[in-house]
């Protein structure tokens, strides 16, 4: 269980890496009436078309939420028209590798249809407005959502026909649509990023939750919690020789206090939940994937959790607000039971904590009510075997005695919450530039950390949990000769040796680093000076490339660390210019690189590539991580037809 917190918490990691943003619109709209003239209070129909680029698709006006943003279209407000219809054609329903589910598309060309009933006062010619709102994806990337408008007119004639032509076959009427001019659902709403990697469609929430309920079920395997199973089922079982619970029904009445017993587990858990939400915003992604201070204030929660748990003290709320939750709990009755509930679930946060904290770093990073939902699934895997064992007493038995595996578990999981702190750190020292955490130190603590939490339950390094004339059984010297094999794995990257996926997270390799391979280093990036760079494209007559990255971007750091080092790509690279321009920072040049891209691009996409020949048209761009690389040779090489 405790793998899965650390595989939770990497993913978290890795989903924080792509911010994508706006770029050139690759939709058109275009409306229009025929005939263009209808009698007043007699109705008309017209054509909105939406020309789609090639690669691109966009979402029906009926896409449920939870995934991709769906079409909105509206009628402007106008006096003369009364009431309007939208349809649509039946949509393509395929498989979109952005949000992992089915969902109902068009390509190339959708013509929607509006059906507009005129007001009987409605003369001259009526000019109408069709207002939209959009979000197109490739099967790499997604674009924010964007509002564009498309006007026509009506001629009112008194000899015009008083109905509009028949909605042809295959058309569908949009229910949600049908109001007269309807306001573009969501335009106050600022756009917010879309990565593949990031969360917020069904299934991945699914996942979220699962995975969130899992940790919820580990948790009960803590020093905080597990001995307290016994004790709070049997509070719930002498209820039933209280006036209230008899009524209630013996093993039912039991059952009533055990569940709201959950239910404050669970009130208290959501509530956080909520907590993380109106704190996060839309932007939690953004704010978790490059602000210093916010992962800085990470570092430290994580680096209190990890010394608690390692024995180093003993987190505690005020003894003054446990004693009076206590007393309350003791009123008896339903009340009582619910305020105990609370109030177990605060005296065991100093072990829940450190589990459920990457569970609420990673909530927060997605929209909507995922925070809540992973809270509220968090407290439900928690609560359900206290219910469980209130409705079937006789399974407490089967449960393994309390002892010292419990503290080895809390002993463990602080060696792995530390090594999680020391990976927000190195988010720190990206963002900040300062250079202080360098690759072989980053390594170094991961190293050392794996292999004392090894060690530690092979018996050799002297905690509590662990007596010293107690023998290692065969689930405890495999666990441990994991850890070790796991830190022995890290060392090779000390030296520059590359880790694979592993690089993305962690710092590159030094200038000097013997694992560096020659024709890495042979690749001279000109970095944040977009003007020298430029000129020396003018100068020896080659195509500029751009790279658009980011000091605290997981993906950028993938592409620079697995694929541009490769031999074919670094030949590649020789026939041009090379410059790295970083957006992510705090500095006047991230701050002059994102205004180009945004400016020149239209996007603050990160990875970016762009290919400019020396009079700076652009030749070809590539959004994105690939790990196909004649895909992204194909790119590079079309400077070569393109320049």
């Amino acid at each position: 269980m405790m793998k899965r917190s650390v595989v939770f918490l990497a993913a978290a990691i890795a989903a924080m890496g792509l911010v994508r943003a706006a770029a050139p619109d690759p939709v058109q709209w275009a409306l229009e009436f025929s005939p263009a003239a209808a009698k007043p209070g007699g109705k008309a129909l017209g054509k909105l078309t939406a020309t789609i680029s090639e690669g691109f698709h966009m979402y029906s006006p009926t896409t449920p939420p939870g995934g991709p943003n769906p079409t909105r279209l509206s009628l402007a407000d106008n006096p003369a028209v009364k009431h309007v219809r939208w349809f649509e054609p039946k949509p393509d329903r395929e498989f979109d590798p952005n949000f992992q589910l089915e969902t109902e598309t068009y390509g190339k060309q959708v013509v929607f249809l509006v059906e507009v009933e005129f007001a009987p006062s409605a003369s001259g010619n009526v000019e109408l407005t069709a207002q939209t709102r959009y979000q197109t994806c490739t099967d790499k990337f997604c674009l924010p959502p964007k509002k564009k408008t498309a006007a026509a007119a009506v001629k009112m004639d008194a000899g015009a026909g008083a109905e509009a032509a028949a909605i042809p076959a295959g058309y569908i009427e949009v229910p949600a649509l049908g109001a007269k001019a309807t306001a573009v659902a969501g335009a106050g709403v600022p756009a917010k990023p879309v990565s593949p990697a990031a969360g917020g469609d069904t299934q991945s929430l699914a996942g979220f939750l699962l995975t969130a309920f899992v940790l919820g079920l580990a948790s009960i395997f803590t020093p905080c919690v597990f001995p307290m199973i016994p004790i709070t089922v049997s509070f719930f079982l002498n209820r039933q020789g209280e006036g209230e619970a008899e009524a209630a029904g013996g093993r039912s009445g039991a059952a009533a206090h055990a569940l709201l017993f959950c239910v404050g587990i669970i009130v208290l858990f959501t509530g956080l939940g909520w907590i993380a939400k109106a704190i996060a915003g839309p932007f939690g992604v953004v704010i978790l994937g490059s602000n210093p201070w916010v992962n800085g204030f990470i570092t430290a929660v994580f680096v209190v959790f990890g010394l608690s748990l390692l024995g180093a003290f003993e987190l505690a709320l005020p003894s003054g607000m446990l004693t009076k939750l206590n007393a309350a709990s003791e009123t008896g009755g339903y009340v009582g039971t619910l305020i105990m509930g609370l109030t177990f679930t605060l005296t065991s946060f100093a072990c829940i904590g450190p589990i459920v904290g990457p569970l609420f770093v990673a909530s927060v990073q997605a929209e909507g009510l995922q925070p809540v939902f992973g809270m509220l699934s968090f407290a439900t895997g928690l609560a359900a075997p206290f219910f469980f064992l209130a409705l079937f007493p006789s399974y407490l038995r089967k449960l393994p005695r309390s002892g010292g595996w419990m503290v080895r578990v809390k002993v463990v999981l602080g060696f792995l919450v530390l090594a999680a702190a020391v990976n927000y750190l190195n988010k720190v020292n990206e963002a900040l530039q300062v250079g202080w955490l360098t690759r072989e130190r980053f390594l170094a603590a991961w190293i050392v950390l794996l292999a004392m939490a090894g060690l530690y339950l092979l018996g050799l390094l002297k905690m509590e949990g662990i007596k010293a004339e107690e023998k290692v059984g065969v689930g405890r010297a495999l666990t441990g000769a994991a850890f070790l094999i796991l830190a022995l794995s890290l060392a090779p990257g000390m030296t520059g040796a590359p880790l694979g996926e592993l690089d993305a997270y962690i710092p590159a390799p030094s200038a000097g680093a013997a694992g560096r391979t020659a024709a890495a280093e042979q690749a001279e990036w000109i970095r944040d000076d977009y003007s020298t760079a430029l000129a020396k494209a003018r100068a020896e007559n080659k195509p500029l490339l751009i790279n658009f990255s980011g000091h605290a971007c997981t993906n950028c750091h993938w592409m620079e660390r697995n694929m541009l080092p490769r031999p074919e790509i670094q030949a590649a690279l020789k026939g041009f210019v090379l410059a790295e321009l970083f957006t992510d920072g705090l500095d006047a040049a991230s701050e002059k690189n994102q205004t180009l891209e945004n400016d020149k691009f239209s996007t603050i996409a990160i990875p970016y590539y762009a290919i400019l020949s020396p009079d700076e048209k652009v030749i070809a761009t590539f959004p994105g991580l690939t790990r196909d690389p004649q895909e992204f040779l194909k790119f590079l090489r079309s400077a070569q037809s393109g320049s």
